[in-house]
Parts: C-alpha cells; sequence; structure tokens
C-alpha cells in the first residue's frame, strides 16, 4: 500500500504543479512601441508662392482730381483751360525698376506740351499719377497723353480743352 500511497502522492503534486503552472494566464506582451518611418513622418505640405506677374500697365485714368490713394475721383475727358488735367497710369506685377513716361501731346500735329518720367519699383498693383495745366490756362483743343513703360508705349488717351 505503501507503494500506491506515495505513487498516488506523486501523482497528485505532479497533477497539481500542471495545473497551478499550466493554467497560468500569460502575461500579455507589452505593446508594441510606436515606431517612425519616414513614409509615417507628416510633411508639410508645400507653401503655395504667389508666381510672379510681370509688370504691365493695367489702364490709363484722366480726371480732374484724385485721391490720396491716386485714384482718379472725377473722371472726364473733357477740361476747362484752368483745370488740372491728371492722367493715372495703373499697372499691376513686380519689377526692380520701372521707367514711366507720360507724353502730352496737342493738336493733329502731336505737338509736344509736357513729358513727366518717374521711376518706380512695383510690387503689386500700383497707380501713378501725372498732370498738366498752366497758370495762362491750356490752350482750348485736342491732347492725347501716352504713358510708356521703359520706352514702350502702355497705352493712350485723348481728351479735349473747350471754353
Amino acid at each position: 500500500m505503501r507503494f500506491h500511497r506515495t505513487t498516488t502522492l506523486i501523482l497528485v503534486l505532479l497533477v497539481g504543479c500542471i495545473a497551478l503552472f499550466g493554467c497560468k494566464k500569460k502575461e500579455e506582451a507589452p505593446p508594441p512601441e510606436a515606431t517612425v518611418t519616414p513614409a509615417a513622418v507628416e510633411t508639410p505640405a508645400p507653401v503655395a508662392t504667389p508666381a510672379v506677374v510681370a509688370f504691365k500697365v493695367t489702364s490709363i485714368d484722366l480726371g480732374k482730381a484724385i485721391d490720396t490713394s491716386k485714384k482718379v475721383t472725377d473722371p472726364t475727358t473733357t477740361f476747362g483751360p484752368k483745370d488740372t488735367v491728371y492722367a493715372v497710369a495703373n499697372s499691376e506685377g513686380t519689377a526692380t525698376s520701372v521707367k514711366l513716361t507720360a507724353k502730352w501731346t496737342y493738336g493733329d500735329k502731336g505737338k509736344s506740351v509736357k513729358d513727366d518720367d518717374v521711376t518706380i519699383t512695383p510690387s503689386g498693383p500700383t497707380a501713378t499719377d501725372f498732370h498738366i495745366s498752366q497758370a495762362k490756362g491750356l490752350p482750348v483743343g485736342h491732347y492725347k497723353v501716352e504713358v510708356l513703360a521703359d520706352g514702350v508705349s502702355a497705352g493712350t488717351k485723348e481728351f479735349e480743352v473747350k471754353k
């Protein structure tokens, strides 16, 4: 009987150990640490750089007055002899330097009355003003102002001086 008792005891101990260690809940492995791969790295969206717009005169406005932003406030193409005639060259674009010239002419033969030059460094919409007047008054007749950008005609405007 002794054999049977010892065997039973060993067998119970063995089954107990197997049950105890075999049924032991396995510890969960920690979640893998986040790894950064080059594909997973967020790259900032490229910043859109505005396209460089070449300088150009977009319009020429005539009038009897301009405001502080050089916009014509009293547009017209008919003036009195004692009026100051304003010509505003509106432009857009950028350039390191642009020479604008206003050539004022009178009559059918285009007699030169006055040339105005100004050098600007535009970096977007720009208004450049020119003007003509005479203390004794402008002669009655037909006039024309031509605006040139670096010597190339950018446009003309005709106007009239009436009594």
